[in-house]
């Protein structure tokens, strides 16, 4: 059966007059705060592209409505030479107990490649409003078959001592339109206390290389019959696109793109492209946030879910 949304519309974009925040809202990772209230953790680019994370407090009832947006990031870029010096992007946010503990990429440029993908954590002891690394090495750390990409990191708990993350693996680019990126898969990965990452991995799932190159940013979330699996396809012909799969016992997934039914719109500001979906429940009901043209260059949106 397909699912059926209704796109609510852009929610945020920064209007340029910040110097960290030019442009950009990219990769929309929402929590529930102590109070009951949502919050959007986002990276917006400076005037040489470098993302840095702030976030945006909605109205959980009205989620277009904007209550509150930090004026300042709160994760900065790391250190120059380190795996995340030119630019953070939040993928998941997870509280435990009163810290907040955040997944993040790092980007750093190349010069035999155009540059490298690996994972972060970041905790927060004072509300979500700073956070600060726990180490300046990445949590994944290069291996054969993912020496240029352990990337945007989805953390789930299965009891205290087992944490599992899915996340995007690859070692090579690819050229389509000219134009190097790069080729990536889905892997998984267990840990005994969500710091520690250095168990093998297992292959999840991989582009179909007849019509993609990659699979990006996955989001899981639990439903009666098991599991949802949100992601984004990067597509030979056309850009971002969102993707979906199901699962019984949250390991073997079944991809089912089409029961997603939620796509690009004839126009505006998600009419090319639309990518990095994140669900969750609300009030009024499961929403999906997700960023539209330009790798949230022009912002993101959210839409409900009505069926």
């Amino acid at each position: 059966m397909t699912m059926r949304w209704r796109k609510l519309g852009r929610v945020y974009a920064p209007d340029g007059h910040e110097p960290w925040a030019r442009s950009h809202a990219m990769i929309p990772t929402p929590v529930g705060m102590p109070d009951g209230g949502l919050r959007i953790y986002f990276a917006s680019c400076d005037d040489r592209g470098v993302g840095r994370i702030g976030y945006a407090d909605l109205d959980p009832r009205d989620p277009t409505r904007i209550l509150r947006r930090s004026e300042k990031p709160v994760l900065d870029i790391g250190r120059a030479g380190c795996f995340d010096d030119n630019g953070v992007n939040p993928t998941c946010a997870i509280w435990r107990g009163d810290e907040l503990w955040l997944y993040y990429v790092g980007y750093q440029l190349g010069v035999q490649v155009r540059y490298t993908l690996f994972s972060g954590l970041a905790i927060s002891r004072d509300g979500g409003e700073s956070f600060t690394r726990i180490s300046e090495a990445p949590i994944l750390e290069r291996c054969d078959g993912e020496l240029l990409y352990r990337t945007a990191p989805f953390v789930l708990r299965d009891g205290s001592d087992n944490w599992r993350m899915l996340y995007i693996a690859g070692d090579h680019e690819v050229e389509v339109g000219g134009k190097a990126v790069p080729s990536y898969h889905m892997r998984e990965v267990h840990s005994a206390d969500g710091r520690q990452w250095t168990g093998p991995s297992r292959f999840v799932l991989g582009p179909d290389e007849a019509v993609e190159h990659g699979l990006g940013r996955p989001f899981v979330v639990s439903s009666t019959a098991g599991y949802e699996l949100y992601f984004s396809t990067r597509t030979l012909r056309h850009g971002y696109r969102l993707a979906y799969a199901i699962s019984v016992d949250g390991r073997t997934w079944q991809r089912d793109d089409a029961a997603l039914g939620l796509d690009v719109s004839p126009d505006g500001w998600d009419s090319e492209a639309i990518s990095f979906s994140a669900v969750t429940a609300l009030p009024g009901g499961t929403h999906l946030f997700y960023n539209g043209n330009g790798f949230g260059q022009t912002g993101f949106g959210v839409a409900i879910r009505e069926a």
